[in-house]
C-alpha cells in the first residue's frame, strides 16, 4: 500500500496548497463567496459537476447498484436531470440577480420579508449536506489506513475546513477542478472497466444475478418518483448549487456549462450502478451495500491504481463537502447573523450618524475597503465555525443516505414552492411564501418523525401542504407592491439603475434588502449592519 499511500498524501497536500493559493486571490466578498463571478465554461462545468457528485453519489450510488442493480442509478440520475433543468430553464435568470443566497432572492421577489425563515431552512439543509459528505470520509480512510471512524472524520474534515477557510470559493473552485479530473479518471476510466472485467463481463454478470438487477425500474417506480421530487427539484433550489451559478461570468456560461455538467452526471450515475452490480457478483455477502465501493477498490485494483481511485472517492466527498460548507457559512453569516446585527444597528442610529458626520473627507473609500476586508474575515470565521459543527455532527451520525434524505426532504418540502412560485407566478406574496415554508417544513418534519426518514409520504404530503398554503394565503392577501415586482423584473432581465450601473459590484456585495431599499420604505427592509 506504500504507493497508494503516497498518491493519497500527495493529493491531500495539493488540496491544502491550492487553498493557500486561493487565499491570495480572495480579496473581496465577491471573490471569497462567488469567485468574483468570473468563471468560464470549462471551470464552471467542472466545478458544478464536482459539487453535485459527492460521497452519496459515489459511495452511495455504488451501494445502490450493489443492492438493486442497474436501477440503482436512479438516485444520481435524477440529480443530473435536476441540474439539466436548472441550467436550461432557470440558471440565466438566477445568474443575472447578482445576489449571494437563495434567501436574498426571496427578499428581492417578495419585498424583504421572506428571507429569515428561508435562511434557517436553507442553513439546516446545507449543514446536513456537508455532514453527509463528511461521514463518507470514515469509509475511505478506513480502507486506506485502517483508521478509527472518528479520527477519519476529523482528519478529512480538517483538510476541507482548512482550504475552504483560506481561500473561500476560489480555493474550492481550484480544488474542485482537480477533483473533477481525478474523479473522471479514477471512477469512469479505471474502476468501471476493471470492475466489469473482474466480474467476467456483462454476460457473466447477467447469468449470476436475478433479472431484477437489469430491470430499468427494479428499484421500484415509487422510489424513482420520490427521487425525482427530492433530488431533481432539490437541484433547482439548493444554496450550494445556486452559489455555483453565481460564479458564472455570464448567462451563456451558466446555461451551457450547467448542461454539460448535468450530462456528465447522467454518465456518472450509470457508471456507479454498473460498478455496484459488478461488486455484487464478486462479493455477494457484504455486510452493508455502502461497503461495496471500498471493497471492490481494495481487492480488485492493482497497486497505484487503487490509490488513484481512492483519491477519486476523496475528490467526490471533498468537493461536495467544501461546496456545502461554504454555502452553509454564507447563509449563516449573510442571511441569519447579518439580520441580527441589523436589528441591533437600528437601535443606535444616532451613534452611526454622529460617526458619519465626524468622518474626515477622503475616508469613505478607505472605510469601504475596510468593510470589504471585514466581510471576508467574517465569512472565514463562519466557515471555520460551521466546519467544526459539521465534524461534530458527522461523528454523532452514521447513515449517509438517511442524512442526505433528511436534508433534501426539509429543503424541498419547505422551499421548493415559494422559490419556484416566485419565479413563475407574479401573484405570489410574502405572506404566502412564509406560510408555504412553515406549513411545508413542519409537515415534512412531523411525518419523518412518525413514519421514518426514508418513508416516501413526508415529501409527498409536505409538497402538497406547501403548495396549498402558498396559493391560498397569496390569494387571500394583498398583492406584492408593483414597485417591488418592477424592481424584481428589472433584476431578472439583468438591468440595474443608478449606482448599480456605475458599480455593479455594489449591488452584489450588499444585503439583498439594500437592493430593494430604493423602492421600499425603510421600515420594511433589513438594512446593512
Amino acid at each position: 500500500m506504500a504507493v497508494d499511500y503516497a498518491v493519497i498524501v500527495l493529493y491531500l497536500a495539493g488540496m491544502l496548497a491550492m487553498g493557500w493559493w486561493g487565499m491570495r486571490r480572495a480579496k473581496s466578498k465577491s471573490d471569497f463567496l462567488v469567485a468574483g463571478r468570473r468563471l468560464g465554461p470549462v471551470m464552471y462545468s467542472g466545478t458544478m459537476a464536482a459539487i453535485v457528485l459527492g460521497g452519496a453519489s459515489t459511495i452511495g450510488g455504488v451501494g445502490l447498484g450493489y443492492q438493486y442493480g442497474l436501477s440503482g442509478a436512479w438516485m444520481v440520475f435524477t440529480i443530473g436531470l435536476g441540474l439539466l433543468a436548472l441550467s436550461v430553464f432557470f440558471s440565466a435568470r438566477i445568474a443575472r440577480l447578482k445576489v449571494y443566497t437563495v434567501s436574498e432572492m426571496l427578499d428581492l421577489r417578495y419585498g424583504g420579508s421572506a428571507g429569515i425563515i428561508s435562511g434557517v431552512v436553507m442553513w439546516a439543509y446545507t449543514l446536513m449536506l456537508a455532514v453527509t459528505s463528511t461521514i463518507a470520509y470514515a469509509t475511505i480512510f478506513d480502507v486506506l489506513f485502517g483508521m478509527d471512524r472518528t479520527l477519519s472524520i476529523i482528519l478529512g474534515g480538517a483538510i476541507v475546513v482548512a482550504y475552504s477557510t483560506l481561500g473561500g470559493m476560489w480555493s474550492i473552485t481550484l480544488t474542485d477542478m482537480v477533483q473533477f479530473v481525478v474523479k473522471t479518471i479514477g471512477v469512469l476510466l479505471l474502476l468501471l472497466p476493471i470492475a466489469v472485467i473482474k466480474a467476467g463481463g456483462f454476460a457473466a454478470m447477467k447469468a449470476q444475478l436475478p433479472d431484477d438487477y437489469f430491470a430499468p425500474l427494479g428499484i421500484g417506480g415509487q422510489t424513482v418518483f420520490t427521487y425525482v421530487l427530492i433530488y431533481s427539484f432539490g437541484m433547482l433550489i439548493g444554496q450550494d448549487i445556486w452559489q455555483r451559478v453565481f460564479t458564472a461570468r455570464g448567462d451563456k456560461v451558466a446555461r451551457l456549462g450547467g448542461t454539460a455538467a448535468g450530462t456528465y452526471c447522467l454518465a456518472y450515475a450509470l457508471a456507479g450502478a454498473v460498478i455496484g452490480t459488478a461488486a455484487k457478483v464478486l462479493y455477494p455477502h457484504l455486510g452493508s451495500p455502502d461497503d461495496a465501493f471500498a471493497t471492490i477498490v481494495k481487492d480488485a485494483l492493482p497497486v497505484g491504481v487503487r490509490g488513484l481511485v481512492l483519491a477519486a472517492a476523496l475528490s467526490a466527498v471533498m468537493s461536495t463537502s467544501s461546496g456545502a460548507l461554504i454555502a452553509c457559512a454564507t447563509v449563516a453569516n449573510n442571511d441569519i447573523w447579518a439580520r441580527v446585527k441589523s436589528v441591533a444597528a437600528r437601535r443606535r442610529p444616532s451613534v452611526e450618524e454622529a460617526a458619519d458626520a465626524g468622518r474626515a473627507p477622503g475616508t469613505e473609500q478607505a472605510g469601504a475597503a475596510a468593510e470589504e476586508h471585514d466581510e471576508v474575515r467574517g465569512n472565514r470565521i463562519f466557515i471555520l465555525l460551521m466546519g467544526l459543527a459539521v465534524i461534530v455532527i458527522a461523528i454523532a451520525l452514521n447513515n449517509v443516505v438517511e442524512a442526505l434524505t433528511l436534508a433534501y426532504n426539509v429543503l424541498v418540502g419547505g422551499l421548493l414552492v415559494p422559490i419556484l412560485g416566485g419565479l413563475l407566478w407574479k401573484r405570489g406574496t410574502a405572506a404566502g411564501a412564509l406560510a408555504s415554508v412553515a406549513v411545508g417544513g413542519l409537515t415534512v418534519v412531523g411525518l419523518m418523525v412518525s413514519l421514518g426518514v426514508l418513508a416516501n409520504e413526508p415529501i409527498y404530503y409536505g409538497l402538497i401542504a406547501s403548495l396549498v398554503a402558498y396559493v391560498a394565503v397569496s390569494l387571500a392577501t394583498k398583492p406584492t407592491d408593483p414597485e417591488v415586482l418592477a424592481a424584481w423584473r428589472a433584476r431578472l432581465a439583468g438591468r440595474t439603475d443608478g449606482a448599480a450601473e456605475d458599480d455593479p459590484e455594489e449591488e452584489a456585495t450588499g444585503d439583498t434588502a439594500v437592493a430593494v431599499a430604493r423602492v421600499l420604505t425603510p421600515s420594511s427592509v433589513t438594512g446593512r449592519a
